[in-house]
Parts: C-alpha cells; sequence; structure tokens
C-alpha cells in the first residue's frame, strides 16, 4: 500500500490565500449613533457595522423593525456594559398611519385582513388622540419579540396560532398630529419604553371605527439623543479606519444623565479592585454615579446608606 505525500502549497496561492484572511478584531470602545435605513434588520445593521470597525465586541441599544428608519444606538467594547441605559429610556418617533385598512402585521409589510370606507374628519381624529394620551394600557402585537415558553410571539404568529397576551401599561408623553389627508396622518410619538407604535396606530384605528395600520416609521430620538446626530452606513463605508473611530462617543455617553464623582488615583484603584471606598461627601443611599480616576471615566457605582460607594459596572480598560 502506497499513501500519498501532501502536496505542497505554491508560494503564489499561498499569498493569496493570506490576503483574504481577516485581521484580528480590534478592542473598540465607543457608542455609535446610526441612522438606520429601510429594509434592514437592527442585528444587520449591527453587523454591518461591526465590520467595518473590525471590532471584537458590539451590540445594540434595542432594536428597530426592518420597516423602521432611524435613531439606532449600538454600542461596542465597554460601551456595551452600559446598552441597558437606553433600553430603559424614552423614545420619539415620526409615524404615517393608514385608515381603513388593517394588517395581520398591524403595518405596512403585513397582509391585509380587512379594508373599510374612511370617513373621518380632522376633529375626530384630534379627539381620538387625545384619549391616547398619558398612561394608557396597551397590547402588545402578536407580531412581537415577546417571548411566552422561550419563542417569540412572531414565530407563533407565523404559524397562525393566536395567543393571549396581558395588557401592559406605557406612557405616551407626546402625541402629535403633524398632517392628515383625509386616509394617512402622521404623528409624532414621544414614549415610555415598551411601547409599540405599531399597536397605537393600531388602536387609534379601531377606536376611529374604520382599522388602521402603520405605513411608515423613524425613531427620531433616545434619551438624551437625536437622529441628527446619527451617521449612515454609507458614511460609515467611505470613511477610513481613523475617520470611523472619530465618530464613536466614549462609554460614558450613556450615562451622562447620572451624576458624577472623581476620586483620587489611591481612592480609585481601591474601587477597582472591587472594594467599598469612602470618598467623602456622599449622595443619598442607592444613588447611582458615575466615577472618574486621573485618567477617565471608571464606570458606575452606587451610594451606599452609610456613605460607602461600591462597584456597579466597571470598565475593563479603566486603570485609576
Amino acid at each position: 500500500m502506497t499513501t500519498k505525500s501532501p502536496v505542497a502549497e505554491d508560494a503564489p496561492a499561498a499569498r493569496l490565500r493570506g490576503q483574504f484572511r481577516r485581521p484580528p478584531r480590534r478592542q473598540v470602545d465607543g457608542v455609535l449613533l446610526l441612522d438606520k435605513p429601510q429594509g434592514l434588520s437592527s442585528n444587520t445593521a449591527l453587523q454591518t457595522a461591526r465590520r467595518l470597525f473590525n471590532a471584537a465586541k458590539a451590540g445594540h441599544t434595542g432594536t428597530l423593525d426592518p420597516m423602521a428608519t432611524g435613531l439606532l444606538p449600538l454600542t461596542f467594547g465597554e460601551a456595551t456594559k452600559f446598552s441597558q441605559m437606553l433600553l430603559d429610556a424614552d423614545k420619539t418617533y415620526e409615524a404615517e398611519v393608514r385608515l381603513g385598512v388593517d394588517t395581520d402585521t398591524g403595518d405596512a409589510e403585513g397582509t391585509v385582513l380587512a379594508t373599510r370606507p374612511v370617513a373621518v374628519e380632522r376633529a375626530a381624529l384630534e379627539a381620538v388622540l387625545s384619549r391616547f394620551r398619558g398612561e394608557i394600557e396597551q397590547i402588545p402585537p402578536m407580531y412581537s419579540a415577546l417571548k411566552r415558553d422561550g419563542k417569540p410571539l412572531y414565530e407563533y404568529a407565523r404559524a397562525g396560532i393566536e395567543l393571549e397576551r396581558p395588557s401592559r401599561r406605557v406612557t405616551i408623553h407626546v402625541l402629535e398630529l403633524l398632517d392628515f389627508d383625509g386616509e394617512r396622518f402622521r404623528i409624532r410619538v414621544g414614549c415610555s419604553k415598551g411601547t409599540y407604535v405599531r399597536s397605537l396606530a393600531m388602536d387609534i384605528g379601531a377606536a376611529l371605527g374604520c382599522g388602521a395600520h402603520l405605513s411608515a416609521l423613524r425613531r427620531t430620538g433616545i434619551g438624551p439623543f437625536e437622529v441628527a446626530e446619527a451617521v449612515t452606513l454609507e458614511r460609515l463605508e467611505s470613511a477610513d479606519e481613523t475617520g470611523r473611530d472619530r465618530l464613536l462617543a466614549p462609554a460614558d455617553a450613556l450615562v451622562r444623565h447620572l451624576g458624577a464623582i472623581t476620586l483620587d488615583a489611591g481612592v480609585a484603584a481601591a474601587l477597582l479592585q472591587g472594594r467599598v471606598v469612602r470618598p467623602g461627601a456622599a449622595d443619598a443611599g442607592g444613588t447611582l454615579v458615575r466615577v472618574y480616576g486621573p485618567h477617565g471615566f471608571l464606570g458606575l457605582a452606587v451610594w451606599q446608606e452609610d456613605g460607602g460607594l461600591a462597584p456597579r459596572r466597571l470598565i475593563a480598560t479603566a486603570t485609576g
């Protein structure tokens, strides 16, 4: 029995293969405010941005439906530790609603279930909108990522299964009519976390007696951030590595609404070791604060009732 000797790869082929080898992922830390285009899922937008930055770690702060456009903050590296801050933040949208047409998803991407004539005056629409301002009860749509028994609701919906969903209390801070042409209207919506603008559109249509669905949606704000600050994927793609990095906000951008304290080197080092420190003047027990050392942002800490400052979430790159 004979065995074949391995064939050595020729040098040109080896060089060519090396050209297509992915470079090692970079440690990238910061926040990117992305203006997501229509037709792209939030995860696809995230992975595209991660590839462009060649970042080792990336995440987002809440998804947008593929149909929707607008503000999608992405986090990289150590900034991912603070993503929850924007998950809990209020959101602002501009939405277009089509009257007289119900769809199974509650938006323009769904299958039409029913069509009805529309005879709605502007005054009647304004009166209905007033009923949805403030705290309201809202039933999440079946086509949503909320989970039941470990499976997202949209999977049940696609299988033709309708599940009973408990209503949730949400707050509509702003509901402003921007335009109305008799069959479509545009609104500005400022709302608390957990609000479904699709459900809001359907509920408004039901209250008007003609049905409705969400025909367009753009997220214009999350917490302190506005879409005017955001960049497009096209801009990212056209920039070089240095230019892209300059588009990132620092990791502490997500927690700028919190109070701050600066520690000297010794106290900062103790906090980074996981110890409770006592830097002097203290806030009320349970208050979360940003912490800085001589070299910059360290992370978050919480004041204890006895005046101690305990680490809550620290960044790994801090040096004190």
